[in-house]
């Protein structure tokens, strides 16, 4: 088959489509992602054909603004903001995708592209998969991810509508930006003002999702629904660690992996004094990513390694811990390398992973990043490397998640949608 792949938000979010997207064309399908200009060398290099979408999240994370609303961890405030940039890009996303895949049998998207790619499957007439990194379809079985998984004492039904509450919030965010490419690009009518989902059932098919089942079970109201595992893209081929950063590891005990993935601060000097503060009281050694997220400090000790990238599959089973953001991709690869794990949510489903972390007993509660201090954090990094029975736990859930294959249990899903067309 011919797959268009809509990869939309952070490299994050990205990178989970491009290791489908691999494993997609390894097993002889033609693939196309779309996704935004900046990962033109991310996709390239892992030799999937690239088509560029507008559109940098990087540069609107980098705004002052968005820096204030992702450290007040104000979803709703955050959500109207992006609202804007999406609407603004909708028509011209909607425009590329309608040449890109005006030959392709199957549309492939998660949340980020959901809406666009449903408007072009119902102009193209192609069908439309849904595959998502962090749970999206309403269960009775637990609370939506912007939700604080404690009100499931609440019961099942409150549980069932927090997901369709999520799902409400974002959409009416983008449905005017929706409405005005799907009359001016497409010439179709405006969606449901509830949002277009009853599309998703159309043709069918199965929805799949890019996580492990030791870490969340598949709910049993989850019908015609796939729970893979873990969609993981490893180094390219032609990574090689920096020699600096291999001595680094060889020279002392194993340090602990901190980093923020794409989310900014106001104030990035005072979290990386915080951090350095927590480092020396618990005297760990640490790899310290810099990123998107303006971590910089001169003069730092022997102990810490400042990095600008490194990729999480190779770096985390070398660490003695990892302290994050939560991003669902981020997340899994500290699981999957079976260390402890340390969340510090900043919004949207990051907190759920931290929650769910704990739940595990495979890391700390989670902090939120506007309840972060120097104190906390030495706390929460003290348990990561004293508790034993915390890594033993880690490292057998990372032992279950290593032997699952989610590329291939995601190809057979596909297969299986293939062998139905061509029946």
């Amino acid at each position: 088959m011919r797959i268009a792949i809509i990869a939309l938000g952070s490299q994050g979010d990205v990178q989970p489509y491009v290791a489908l997207g691999k494993g997609l064309k390894a097993a002889g399908h033609v693939v196309r992602l779309l996704t935004h200009e900046n990962f033109e060398g991310l996709v390239s290099s892992h030799g999937l054909e690239f088509y560029p979408m507008e559109g940098n999240v990087q540069e609107i994370i980098e705004t002052q603004e968005m820096r204030e609303l992702l450290e007040k961890g104000n979803f709703l405030a955050i959500t109207a903001y992006t609202a804007k940039e999406t609407q603004r890009a909708a028509i011209k996303w909607t425009q590329t995708g309608l040449v890109a895949c005006q030959d392709m049998d199957l549309l492939l998207t998660g949340v980020g592209g959901l809406y666009v790619g449903l408007a072009l499957a119902e102009k193209l007439g192609i069908p439309l998969l849904q595959a998502y990194v962090f749970p999206f379809t309403p269960t009775k079985a637990f609370p939506g991810v912007l939700f604080p998984q404690s009100i499931a004492k609440l019961g099942s039904t409150v549980n069932w509508l927090s997901h369709h509450l999520i799902r409400q919030i974002m959409w009416q965010g983008v449905r005017t930006g929706d409405a005005l490419a799907r009359k001016q690009v497409l010439n179709l009518p405006v969606a449901s003002f509830f949002g277009p989902y009853n599309a998703t059932n159309r043709h069918s098919y199965p929805t799949i999702y890019g996580f492990s089942p030791s870490v969340i079970p598949k709910p049993s109201d989850w019908q015609n629904t796939h729970v893979t595992g873990y969609w993981f893209l490893d180094a390219a081929p032609n990574w090689t660690p920096p020699s600096a950063l291999m001595e680094f590891l060889q020279g002392g005990p194993p340090p602990v992996y901190i980093g923020f993935g794409s989310m900014g601060s106001r104030n990035p000097e005072a979290t990386a004094d915080l951090v350095l503060q927590a480092l020396a009281k618990t005297q760990q050694r640490a790899i310290l990513l810099s990123g998107w997220s303006g971590l910089h400090k001169e003069n730092l000790p022997d102990s810490v390694y400042l990095v600008d990238s490194v990729p999480h599959t190779w770096l985390f089973p070398r660490v003695a811990a990892v302290v994050h953001h939560g991003g669902a991709g981020t997340t899994a690869a500290g699981l999957r390398a079976g260390v402890p794990t340390i969340i510090i949510p900043f919004f949207g489903d990051q907190n759920f992973w931290g929650q769910r972390v704990a739940e595990l007993g495979v890391g700390t509660k989670p902090i939120p990043r506007k309840q972060l201090t120097a104190e906390r954090l030495t706390q929460a990094i003290q348990q990561t490397v004293t508790d034993q029975m915390m890594r033993q736990r880690a490292a057998n859930l990372g032992v279950k998640i290593r032997a699952e294959d989610a590329i291939a249990n995601t190809v057979a899903v596909i297969q299986e949608i293939e062998n139905r067309r061509a029946a």
